[in-house]
C-alpha cells in the first residue's frame, strides 16, 4: 500500500457545543482533497483531538470520511493507543468499516520498554489485515521508539511505514536500513524535505490544511531533480510550519490550524477543552502568517 507522498493529519470539526459538526467534516474533506491536494487522509490522529473523542465517535468519523472521500483518497484510521487490548480491538472494527489503513502511535504514559513497544506493534498488526503506519512522537509519549525497534517491525509483512518524530537523524537511520517496501514519514512539517533528502518518503502533516498544494509542488520538485525550486518552497513556507505550533509561544496542535482554516474560509470550529482557542495575540500571529 503506497498512501502517497503528502498525508494530511485531519482536525475534527466542532460545532458551538462542541460535538462533531457533520457537515463541516464533509466540506473539509472535500477541500483537503480537492484543493490541498493530500494523497491520504489520517482521521482521529492528534491532530483530530484523538484524547476527547469516545470510541463510538472514531467509528463513526472513519465511516464518514471514507464515504465521503469517495475513493479520491486513503483514509487512515488513527487507532493507536497505550492500551494493546484496546488498539487491537479499534483496529478490528476499522477494518469492518473498510478503511485504507491504521496510524498506531507508540504507547504514552505507562512507558513501555523496546521489547514492550516491539510486542505492542506486533499483536496490533497480527490482528489485521491492515497497512498498519508507525507513529513515534517522543515529545507527546516520553518514549521513544529505537531505529532497532522500528527496523526489525519493518519485516512484519503489514507494517508498512512510520511517520517519525524524533530527529532527522533517526529518519536517516531508519530510511538508510529498512526495506525497500518501508515508507519513512516526517511527522514534522519544517522536517518534510531533509526528510525527502535522506531517502525518506513524504510528510504526514499538520500545516497542509491550509498550504497543502504548495508543499505537494515542493515534494513534486523534489523527486523531478529541481532541487532549487523545492529548497525556494521549502524557504517560502517554514515560517507556516513552525509558527502554527510556536504562534508566539507554544500553542496546542491543533488550535492555531484551526483557527487559520477559519481564516481560509473553512469553519471546523473551535477545540475541546483541555485545548483552548487562540489568544487575541496568537490570533494576529496566525493572521499574519497566511498573508
Amino acid at each position: 500500500m503506497d498512501f502517497g507522498r503528502l498525508i494530511t493529519a485531519m482536525v475534527t470539526p466542532f460545532d458551538g457545543e462542541g460535538e462533531i459538526n457533520w457537515e463541516a467534516t464533509s466540506r473539509l474533506v472535500d477541500y483537503l482533497i480537492e484543493e490541498q491536494k493530500s494523497a491520504a487522509l489520517v482521521v482521529c490522529g492528534t491532530t483530530g483531538e484523538s484524547p476527547t473523542l469516545t470510541d463510538e465517535e472514531k467509528l463513526k468519523l472513519f465511516s464518514f470520511v471514507k464515504q465521503q472521500a469517495d475513493g479520491r483518497c486513503k483514509i487512515i484510521a488513527g487507532t493507536g493507543s497505550n492500551s494493546t487490548r484496546h488498539s487491537t480491538r479499534l483496529t478490528k472494527e476499522a477494518e469492518k468499516i473498510g478503511v485504507d489503513g491504521v496510524l498506531l502511535v507508540v504507547p504514552y504514559y505507562n512507558k513501555p520498554n523496546q521489547e514492550g513497544l516491539y510486542q505492542h506493534f506486533s499483536a496490533i498488526a497480527s490482528a489485521t489485515s491492515l497497512p498498519c503506519i508507525l507513529y513515534n512522537v517522543p515529545g507527546r509519549t516520553t518514549v521513544s521508539m529505537s531505529v532497532a525497534t522500528t527496523l526489525r517491525l519493518a519485516e512484519i509483512p503489514n507494517i508498512v511505514a512510520t511517520k517519525e518524530c524524533a530527529s532527522v537523524d533517526q529518519i536517516t537511520w531508519i530510511a538508510s536500513a529498512c526495506p525497500e517496501d518501508f515508507h519513512v514519514y516526517s511527522g514534522d512539517d519544517s522536517a518534510g524535505l531533509a526528510t525527502l533528502a535522506v531517502g525518506g518518503h513524504g510528510i504526514i502533516s499538520v500545516a497542509s490544511h491550509v498550504v497543502g498544494a504548495q508543499m505537494s509542488e515542493m515534494i513534486e520538485a523534489f523527486n523531478s531533480g529541481d532541487v532549487r525550486r523545492a529548497g525556494e518552497l521549502h524557504r517560502q513556507l517554514f515560517p507556516v510550519f513552525k509558527g502554527l505550533f510556536e504562534c508566539p509561544q507554544p500553542l496546542p496542535n491543533p488550535s492555531a490550524v484551526k483557527y487559520a482554516l477559519g481564516l481560509r474560509g473553512i469553519d471546523v470550529g473551535s477545540v475541546r477543552l483541555p485545548l483552548v482557542s487562540p489568544t487575541e495575540e496568537e490570533a494576529a500571529f496566525i493572521a499574519a502568517l497566511l498573508r
